[in-house]
């Protein structure tokens, strides 16, 4: 059958690849799981319900949860009576909630838990579209989304669905997602069935899974990302897996064992740090073989032959560092942000590929991506393009994309539509360049800054570079406007405090860690070692320590794990005026 609007991927799936385990999660200590053929029938009996309920094509639908088979049943559902889903993150603040009902004219909306319901609670009298709240756990006096799967059990409006999805075009908008945004308020991306659909029917051929593979699922199905990779996933015939939750991600993989799952960079950082924290505890000639494997898979190249020491690094080292990732998988999907090099190669070193890829909310998302194919992947590099995706690179280095992925512009804001879309060309913000086929960006346009001297200095580059010490958790370049570049640093303090211990150092909390003397001429010295790759106008002349990491709940990272910059200037004035002396 012809796939073109997003709900189509469903029908075609159960056509194609049915699969007796299409979508599962684990409740209660065991996995419940759907067949294809159940998720189907949920669907449909579901928007029977919803219909009955009273939803218009055009109704404005918000979801708000932690991964869950639920998730799925109301995206197609919503989307097949002409519905448009507008999936927020669960980690936002009630003002932020107000404004996106607001803007989109929320009339129900769907959440997960107690915690999330006082949120819409607490917000539901100032917004006047919103009607109705179900839940997806079962809370005591709220409306559950059974009830709405009920109603259409007994009452099958086999023809109304029929019609309604036959009126559906491929160019009708599907979703609306606000992105969280580094600064300013959120903006309302507008997605057609035809922009997710062709992304994620491009993308597919280019992962190494096939028919009944395993998928985990962690990454907020709200982002775009998740989304567009599950419709690869149901389309290709992947069986999904919810992980339970961010802390159970390890138990999660060695227990599904799956052959493919998508990670963001801090999350392949946080994975490799435990990985050489594990070979630190060891001892002896175990500990030295493994770090010699660790040093050999860091140099990888792709196409490179094997050796004798490479079948020896994997018999006695990487295959256990597999087996704590379950032993199956065949690669990880990375993006939302650069992904240091030295990670790269190590995880490709030790067979477990990470592809790089690169994209926006606005782009569907998926622009680039490197892949297991012949000159599929170059290191640096977010990969080549899409098929039917096309990039050209600005006069003044931006990257402009046109597609059939470019969204159709930002909800109830056309200044901001005009200004990013020109001519067909989605304007990206990201600075960016060619190396031959592949997609490079070397920073984002808006995070450029200017020194006293007139100099221009891209913080990101600086930024990934640094964090490849094993001392560096986390750091923003300042510098605008002043005589030279100065840095934020957040330590990592797993590792840092692994090395004051072997040196002797005893410090009772991260507040008196960083103000030790030892740790600041080791980072110092990290920092005169990594500035070296950087012009001098460019490299770090002073730096300030910060005692606590960066989060999302914390206001410094937007829910993709962004620096929002403006915050964690105004956060840490007293460090700037410190360094800089205004």
């Amino acid at each position: 059958m012809e796939v073109f609007r997003n709900f189509d991927i469903l029908d075609s799936a159960l056509e194609r690849v049915p699969l007796k385990v299409a979508l599962a999660a684990k409740e209660n200590g065991k996995w419940t799981t759907y067949s294809t053929e159940q998720y189907k029938d949920i669907v449909t009996n579901l928007s029977y319900g919803l219909i009955k309920l009273g939803i218009r094509p055009g109704d404005k639908v918000a979801t708000i949860t932690n991964n869950r088979p639920e998730w799925n049943f109301v995206n197609y559902a919503v989307a097949q009576v002409g519905g448009i889903i507008c999936p927020v993150y669960p980690t936002i603040s009630e003002a932020d909630y107000k404004y996106i009902f607001n803007d989109a004219g929320i009339r129900f909306v769907f959440l997960s838990d107690t915690d999330l319901l006082g949120k819409i609670q607490a917000i539901k009298g100032e917004v006047s579209s919103l009607e109705q709240v179900f839940t997806f756990n079962q809370i005591p006096g709220q409306s559950h989304w059974s009830e709405i799967l009920n109603t259409g059990r007994s009452n099958p409006e086999e023809e109304e669905l029929k019609k309604r999805k036959s009126s559906i075009q491929h160019t009708d908008l599907a979703t609306i997602i606000y992105t969280s945004g580094t600064t300013g308020k959120p903006k309302g991306v507008m997605l057609s069935h035809q922009n997710l659909v062709s992304n994620a029917i491009s993308s597919q051929p280019l992962l190494p899974v096939s028919y009944g593979d395993r998928a985990l699922s962690f990454l907020p199905l709200c982002h775009v990302f998740e989304r567009t990779l599950l419709n690869i996933y149901t389309y290709a015939g992947i069986s999904i897996y919810y992980a339970e939750s961010l802390d159970t991600i390890g138990d999660n993989i060695r227990e599904v064992k799956p052959h493919i799952f998508t990670a963001v960079p801090r999350l392949i950082e946080k994975v490799y740090d435990k990985i050489i924290a594990g070979g630190g505890q060891k001892s002896g000639l175990i500990k030295r073989l493994f770090f010699w494997a660790v040093k050999k898979a860091q140099s990888f190249e792709v196409g490179q032959s094997k050796g004798i020491g490479d079948l020896v690094a994997e018999k006695l080292v990487y295959s256990k560092i597999k087996a704590s990732l379950g032993g199956e998988v065949r690669a990880i999907v990375s993006g939302s942000a650069a992904l240091q090099i030295r990670l790269a190669k190590f995880f490709w070193g030790i067979g477990i590929p990470v592809l790089e890829g690169y994209g926006l909310t606005e782009t569907s998302p998926i622009v680039s991506v490197n892949t297991l194919l012949p000159k599929g992947t170059k290191f640096g590099t977010i990969g080549k393009l899409l098929e039917g995706v096309q990039v050209r690179i600005a006069q003044d280095g931006e990257i402009l994309v046109k597609g059939p992925n470019v969204m159709m512009g930002y909800y109830n804001n056309d200044e901001a539509t005009n200004t990013a879309i020109s001519e067909g060309w989605f304007h990206t913000g990201d600075i960016g360049e060619f190396d031959g086929p592949y997609l490079k960006i070397t920073d984002r346009k808006k995070e450029m800054f200017k020194t006293s001297g007139g100099k221009y200095v891209a913080p990101q580059p600086i930024e990934n570079t640094m964090k490849e010490s094993q001392f560096i958790e986390q750091i923003m370049v300042i510098g605008e406007g002043m005589k030279h570049p100065a840095a934020l640093i957040v330590p990592a303090f797993e590792y840092v405090k692994a090395w004051a211990k072997a040196q002797g150092i005893s410090v009772s909390s991260n507040s008196e860690l960083i103000k030790n003397e030892a740790l600041l001429k080791a980072i110092g010295k990290e920092v005169v070692r990594l500035n070296e790759q950087f012009g001098k106008v460019e490299q770090i002349k002073k730096f300030e320590l910060l005692e606590q990491e960066w989060s999302i709940e914390g206001g410094e990272l937007t829910p993709t794990l962004k620096l929002k910059r403006k915050v964690i200037k105004e956060k840490y004035t007293h460090l700037y005026t410190k360094i800089y002396g205004v």
